[in-house]
């Protein structure tokens, strides 16, 4: 296996995550030199973690003679022109959620990478927890049977930077912050392979004196006739409230990856300092999280994308699909206006077509007539729901196990 030298272009709250994920449990994997805007806070962070050399110019850190991965850990607003400069370079780009600030930049940055032929991958963290990863592995081993909602919540405070909260740096508020997160989770549920059809949302700046959303829910429909349902909030209190439900035809999963994961603690004094992100208290009742960098996705995000690279294979999580999100959450933004189903309007769609949910699926008979729903009574008998095909009647019918 080999030993990745990375350049990482940011300094800020997203770039201490990455290197604290690139650099854990005696990683081979090495930051090899920080970019950021500030001689300082370059400075600040390669004392931090360790990187050898920092610069202000992010030219000279691309073009580094010893570095063969960049991470663009960067405003939104930034991301078209680094990644430009990646590509020229010829270098494998990593790039942090999400990709551009609408779809035209996005796809934009999709081509500048698929044009000089280098890997892209889209470091969307959330779709990398443990229990999402299992969770997936069930779904798509047929547990639930087929996916017919998804729900993705995720709540906080709001952002740690100045910058997220001016929508001309970031293509919106909590949308463009959270929503992505929350796409893609459901994408990753209802498949990448079936097609987002249109989408039906509602946002609002209800507490902050900005001019973009503060909170935000929308639907949004698949081919398969699937429904995504995400709600997104920057006035949540209380934490980050990180939650996921799936239903299937054969089951169901609920995952809580952040505020009541089994690590509860009380404090009359202080905990002593940093809890977990986006946590309001240092006393109280606490919710820590044991190993936030895993919780969070971040090491098997990071170990999926170098796995791709070595392997010249797809990663999970590719260039396309963060322009695919960048699609669904322009829809939102139309949807949000006009108050009605908007498209997704998608330059190509490179899934194929998804069947409708039960189709092909010969339905149960019972006495020549169709079962709708079966259930146990405490005596062991099984209560029928029954369809008469010919005279569209419904009957009860009691029948022995």
């Amino acid at each position: 296996m080999k030993q990745h030298q990375v350049a990482m272009l940011g300094t800020g709250f997203i770039a201490d995550f990455y290197a604290t994920s690139l650099h854990a449990q005696r990683s081979r994997d090495h930051v090899r030199i920080v970019y950021g805007r500030s001689a300082e806070r370059g400075k600040a962070f390669g004392e931090r973690w360790g990187v050898p050399d920092s610069t202000t110019d992010m030219a000279a850190a691309i073009n580094h003679p010893d570095v063969d991965v960049v991470v663009v850990a960067l405003p939104n607003h930034l991301h078209l022109d680094a990644i430009k400069q990646v590509a020229a370079a010829g270098k494998a780009v990593l790039c942090t959620k999400p990709l551009g600030r609408n779809a035209a930049e996005a796809r934009e940055i999709l081509d500048a990478v698929e044009t000089a032929g280098v890997f892209g991958g889209y470091l969307e963290d959330l779709c990398y927890t443990p229990k999402t990863l299992k969770a997936v592995r069930a779904v798509r081993s047929g547990a639930i049977g087929e996916v017919t909602w998804v729900r993705s919540r995720e709540t906080h405070p709001g952002p740690h930077s100045a910058w997220f909260w001016d929508g001309r740096l970031t293509g919106g508020g909590a949308i463009v912050d959270l929503g992505c997160h929350c796409i893609e989770i459901i994408r990753n549920y209802v498949g990448k392979g079936v097609r987002p059809v249109e989408v039906m949302c509602h946002a609002d700046t209800l507490v902050h004196p900005i001019a973009d959303e503060d909170n935000a829910v929308a639907l949004i429909r698949f081919e398969s006739g699937a429904i995504g349902q995400f709600e997104v909030s920057w006035t949540f209190r209380g934490g980050m409230d990180l939650r996921d439900e799936i239903a299937g035809t054969a089951g169901t999963i609920w995952t809580n990856h952040f505020l009541r994961t089994g690590f509860e603690m009380f404090t009359a004094g202080t905990a002593g300092g940093y809890v977990a992100e986006k946590a309001e208290s240092e006393k109280g009742w606490l919710f820590p999280v044991g190993d936030e960098v895993v919780e969070l996705g971040y090491v098997d995000m990071f170990t999926d994308m170098f796995r791709a690279i070595e392997s010249g294979t797809a990663p999970q999580e590719t260039f396309y699909d963060g322009y695919v999100v960048n699609a669904v959450m322009d829809a939102c933004f139309r949807s949000a206006k006009s108050s009605r189903w908007e498209p997704v309007e998608l330059f190509e769609w490179r899934g194929g077509v998804a069947p409708r949910i039960g189709s092909g699926v010969e339905p149960e008979k019972y006495d020549g007539k169709v079962v709708i729903k079966r259930e146990i009574l405490p005596d062991g008998r099984h209560k029928l729901i029954l369809k008469d095909p010919a005279s569209g009647d419904f009957e009860d019918r009691v029948v022995a196990a």
